[in-house]
Parts: structure tokens; C-alpha cells; sequence
């Protein structure tokens, strides 16, 4: 099946014994046991298995062209399920500008529990190559990187990763598996914050790691899923499972918008620089060009002046809302550098906007009278 219909057909009969074309919420914490006794994959207690995970994780699966999928309450429990799937002493390698909430969550969390770090450009594939050492286990990528839209050669870091028996996973929230999919190209994991494009209506907290194959480290992941109950509620996953049905042509209206405001922002004289995988401007975007199939809703742009001339535009916007996070079906931006807080490495004059479902020209004309000298 092509993704469009695998988004809306993928999953629906896993779980569900009724006739009802959309499955029902499922909101009972405990399942009967057979009357022969419990087998191991049966139903038993929510936090180990429901049926609208099963089906959302299903799903998740078909998307990314994976093996097997676990779903979690937040895109940071999965990502801390994929760093404790490791052993304390384990080296990980991840970008230096990687999401700062995974920044955080490395230093503060995992760093004490026992992992070694460091931070790196993830774009060099020699530095990446001079970076390994003998307890590198993992390397982390996000192409293109938040917020500063840096592309990396996933193939070329896998096959780099792979001859030294090295995992890879790849936090695919940006371009969701409409525009990428990384285990086609050799990743091991796929990282998702579903509250993001999958969720699409700013309205549901959710993560979730794909396998390319269904060994150790994802068997382990699965492990932590269940003893740590960092998992999804029943609602959550089927809401996931209704807003993934329309996710392939809401992308393709987040990529079509984000491509035009990527433009007029270029030839704006407020605008220093834009960042945008689909600009040949962009450093990384033929390796964009090789690895994506549409590049996104994500813009990020340097703006003249700094902290309070950026603030100041974002301030004056009355449709594109002020606020962080991304994915949804209306547009908002934000002075990255604040919203990121301590440790951040964001300049203070770019802005970080999410290119949502609106009319083009009415968000060119927000955009044009924020912009405006005042």
C-alpha cells in the first residue's frame, strides 16, 4: 500500500473484535485472564498492553517501514527509554544542536545515571568518524536539526555507525515519515514526539520509537516501556490513530506553505539569513534533496538586530500565534533563544516558526506587518 492509504488503513483490525469500522477507545485498565491461564502476548493490565497502543504502534510501524513500534506518554520518555536501553559507561555521540529538551534531559539525567556524551557537528562526517570511541554505542541524529535546520547525511553516518557495530537513531519529528524515513536508510530507531505533525492539532502529548528490526536494544526499550509505564492513555493513542489518517495531505499543505513563506522571508530586508531544507541556499540541501521526499513545515530565520528587536516581531503578529512547540494545523513562532532557556546555544535573533494549515497569503500578511518598522 502507498502511505496514504497504509495512514488510514494500518492498524484498525489489530485488537479490535468488533465490526465497528473506527475501533473503539478501549478504557479498561484490566482484561479477563483465559480460564487455560495468561499467555504471554494476552492482554492483562494497561500499562503492559491495550488494544489502542497495539493499534497505534501497529500503525507507527507500517509508517516508518519498521519491524515493531512502542509508544509512550511524551517524546522525551521515549527518547530517556532509548538512552537506558544503553549501560552506564556507554559513549552516545549527538549533535550540538540537538532538541534542547533532549540537551537537558542528556546532561542533567543521563550523564548522572552513567552515560558519556558529547556533542558534536553531526554534519562532518569526519569529525563524527574522530569521534567514536571503543564504548560508543549510539549516535544520534536529527536531520534537519532544531533549530538550526542543519541536514546530515543519514545513510553515510549509518553505514559509518554500522561497521564499527554501532546503533543510530534518528529523531524524525520534523519531517515526519511523510518526508523521511530513516530505517529505509539505515537507521536502527526512529524517535517521534507525536504531539507533533502525527498528533497535527496541538491537543495530545505522545512519543514513540520505531525498530527497524526487533532485537535487543528494541527488546529492551519494550522493557522499559512497560516497568517504567511511561505510556500513552487509550484516548491519546486514538486520537494519534484518527489524526494520522489525514497526516500525508496535511503535510503536504504544511510543506506547500512553509515553502512559500521560506521565499518571501528570503527577500525580506528585516531578514538576514532563512533556513529551510527546501532552499539551495541552505548548506545540506542536496543531501536534503537525496534523503526527503518534501521538506517540512519547520522554517527558522536570522532576523537584523537581536534579542529585542526579535522578541518585538514576534510580538506583533496577531495571526500566527505566539507560542513553542510545532505540528499543528495552525502556525505559531517564537524567539527560540527564550523558549529554550538555560544552556542554550539558539542566537538571539532568530525566530523559529511552524507553518501551519492557514491561507498563504494570509500569513505572508501577518508575517509582512510584523516585520514593518515601527
Amino acid at each position: 500500500m502507498r502511505i496514504e492509504t497504509k495512514a488510514i488503513h494500518s492498524g484498525m483490525d489489530v485488537a479490535n473484535p468488533t465490526k465497528d469500522i473506527v475501533p473503539p477507545i478501549s478504557t479498561s485498565t484490566i482484561f479477563e485472564i483465559d480460564s487455560e491461564g495468561r499467555n504471554e502476548d494476552d492482554l492483562h493490565y494497561t500499562r503492559l498492553g491495550n488494544p489502542n497502543r497495539l493499534q497505534l504502534e501497529h500503525l507507527l510501524t507500517e509508517l516508518e517501514e519498521g519491524e515493531a513500534a512502542a509508544a509512550f506518554s511524551s517524546g522525551v520518555a521515549a527518547a530517556t527509554a532509548v538512552f537506558q536501553a544503553l549501560n552506564p559507561g556507554d559513549h552516545i555521540l549527538i549533535p550540538e544542536d540537538v532538541y534542547a529538551g533532549n540537551r537537558k534531559l542528556v546532561n542533567k539525567v543521563m550523564v548522572r545515571w552513567g552515560l558519556e556524551v558529547d556533542f558534536i557537528p553531526m554534519t562532518d562526517l569526519d569529525v563524527v568518524e574522530d569521534s567514536i570511541r571503543s564504548n560508543t554505542r549510539l549516535i544520534w541524529i536529527e536531520s534537519p536539526s532544531n533549530p538550526m535546520m542543519r541536514i546530515t547525511d543519514i545513510e553515510a553516518v549509518c553505514d559509518l555507525a554500522h561497521s564499527k557495530e554501532i546503533l543510530v537513531c534518528v529523531d524524525n519529528t520534523w519531517p515526519s515519515p511523510i518526508n523521511q524515513q530513516p530505517l529505509t536508510l539505515g537507521a536502527d530507531l526512529v524517535l517521534h514526539s507525536t504531539t507533533k505533525y502525527l498528533g497535527g492539532h496541538s491537543d495530545i502529548l505522545g512519543g514513540a520509537i520505531v525498530s527497524r528490526h526487533q532485537g535487543r536494544i528494541f527488546q529492551r526499550i519494550q522493557e522499559l516501556q512497560k516497568l517504567t509505564g511511561a505510556v500513552p492513555s487509550p484516548r491519546d493513542c486514538w486520537l494519534l490513530c484518527r489524526s494520522i489518517r489525514s497526516l500525508p495531505y496535511r503535510m503536504r499543505g504544511h510543506n506547500e506553505n512553509a515553502e512559500h513563506l521560506a521565499r518571501f522571508l528570503q527577500n525580506h530586508s528585516r531578514v538576514e539569513k532563512v533556513f529551510y531544507p527546501g532552499l539551495a541556499t541552505l548548506s545540506g540541501h542536496e543531501i536534503a534533496k537525496k534523503q526527503m521526499t518534501g521538506y517540512g513545515g519547520m522554517i527558522s530565520f536570522f532576523i537584523t538586530g537581536g534579542r529585542e528587536e526579535a522578541i518585538g516581531i514576534v510580538g506583533r503578529s496577531r495571526l500566527i500565534k505566539r507560542a513553542t512547540s510545532l505540528g499543528g494545523i495552525e502556525s505559531t513562532w517564537e524567539h527560540r533563544r527564550s523558549s529554550e532557556g538555560e544552556g542554550s546555544i539558539t542566537p538571539e535573533n532568530l525566530i523559529r516558526i511552524s507553518v501551519g494549515l492557514e491561507h498563504p497569503d494570509d500569513l505572508m500578511e501577518d508575517l509582512e506587518n510584523a516585520l514593518a518598522d515601527v
